[in-house]
């Protein structure tokens, strides 16, 4: 247990220095460029969290189902191809990413092309972090992210005195792939771009699902989100951000353990498949406590000035949406449990199906709570439909446990046999 407290401790730091850099990023680029570079900057942006997703299913989701908690040759083998098949993603959609920005021309334009430099060694640095946490070294994912916040501190200062949007992308991409090279020292390992075929070929089972559960995911939040600005208005989806914005230190929470979760997940499932159920269950209930927790505190204790002076105007309308988005995000935090379990287990093609059927739920009811109520329908259609897909990820995850439990028992009693013993 203390085990697992230490590397729960180094998620939430690491996450917390992760926060950091986004935050700081995001407020210095706004205060030195306009609304339309600034504008720029964020289609960037949300392309690189787009691009990280890619990567994490095709690379580091299946190292951290099948290397996590494993001898270290045997993990700094698959290191070195989930490495370097982190960097076949960041080159390839960098190539992309060039192209466009070279056709499209202008500021957003530029911004893709720099976007396109930087990507191969934004994914190297993300592929570490998750490399870290598998192998139970929380600590030196903390260390690689600690190096690019501290390397950014220059860089932005240089890109301020020459404020594009082109030397801002560089500068935030030039200290994560600083921070790359740091990481790499201390894995000790060499990527290696030759092996992502094999990569790719050898755990095509678990990577090509996983893809499809991370884009499916944030997916259905963008589409959510068009679709209660067409029924009801832009303003409505600004509201529906502003009240998520409280709750954004919990999401600091959540993400951090989620480092942690599917890695911890395994190392249970490696000793007795039966207690899986349990490490979910009080995963996915301390993070649903913790939110409801938060929400509550914020509903009570938070004074009417604070709220004006942390969201301006937006506070008016988001103030009523706080009760329904602590739901969803409690609901969707008890879920993390059963997704972890289910990643530990490797059983792809039961989590895809339940990824699809709860985005599905949220999307329709995100959308169609926004066309009967706006941004206040949206939400609580979000938290109904979230509350119903827990039923969907439970019910598989039970099911999983059981096949497991199942196969090792058949496995057990063929190896007992006299034939097996005298072999």
């Amino acid at each position: 247990m203390r085990g697992v407290l230490r590397r729960l401790t180094w998620g939430l730091a690491d996450q917390a220095v992760t926060s950091l850099v986004s935050f700081v990023v995001g407020i210095v680029v706004a205060r030195s460029l306009g609304a339309l570079e600034f504008g720029a900057f964020s289609l960037a942006w949300v392309t690189y969290g787009v691009v990280v997703n890619i990567s994490r299913g095709l690379a580091t989701d299946p190292l951290a189902v099948r290397f996590s908690g494993v001898d270290r040759p045997l993990w700094r083998t698959a290191v070195a191809s989930s490495s370097g098949m982190a960097i076949v993603v960041g080159l390839t959609t960098g190539a992309i990413s060039a192209g466009v920005g070279t056709v499209l021309g202008g500021r957003i334009g530029a911004a893709f092309v720099a976007l396109g430099i930087v990507l191969p060694g934004l994914m190297l640095q993300d592929s570490w972090r998750f490399a870290f946490f598998a192998a139970g070294h929380g600590g030196k994912a903390f260390v690689s992210d600690l190096t690019w916040a501290l390397a950014l501190v220059p860089l932005l200062f240089l890109a301020s005195h020459d404020a594009s949007v082109t030397t801002f992308v560089l500068a935030w991409g030039g200290a994560g792939a600083f921070a790359a090279l740091v990481s790499g020292v201390q894995a000790g390992v060499l990527p290696r771009v030759t092996r992502a075929r094999h990569w790719l070929r050898d755990h095509r089972d678990l990577s090509l699902r996983y893809l499809t559960e991370n884009v499916t995911l944030s997916g259905a939040y963008q589409l959510r989100m068009y679709g209660l600005g067409a029924f009801a208005g832009v303003a409505a989806v600004g509201t529906v951000r502003g009240a998520e914005m409280l709750l954004g230190p919990f999401f600091i929470v959540l993400s951090g353990i989620g480092l942690v979760a599917v890695p911890e997940a395994a190392r249970v499932l490696r000793r007795a498949a039966r207690r899986l159920w349990v490490f979910c269950l009080l995963l996915g209930g301390a993070q649903a406590a913790a939110a409801l927790a938060w929400g509550l505190l914020l509903l009570v204790a938070l004074p009417d000035s604070w709220g004006r002076a942390l969201l301006g105007e937006v506070w008016l309308t988001a103030a009523a949406l706080v009760l329904p988005a602590t739901l969803s995000v409690t609901f969707a935090g008890f879920n993390t449990g059963a997704a972890a379990g289910l990643r530990a287990l490797g059983i792809a093609r039961r989590s895809l199906k339940a990824q699809l059927f709860a985005s599905a739920f949220y999307l329709v009811g995100g959308v169609s709570g926004g066309a009967i109520g706006g941004a206040l329908g949206s939400a609580w259609g979000a938290a109904c439909a979230t509350f119903c897909a827990a039923f969907v990820w439970w019910v598989t995850l039970r099911a999983g446990i059981r096949e497991r439990v199942r196969l090792e028992s058949e496995l057990d009693s063929v190896q007992e046999t006299p034939e097996m013993r005298n072999t």
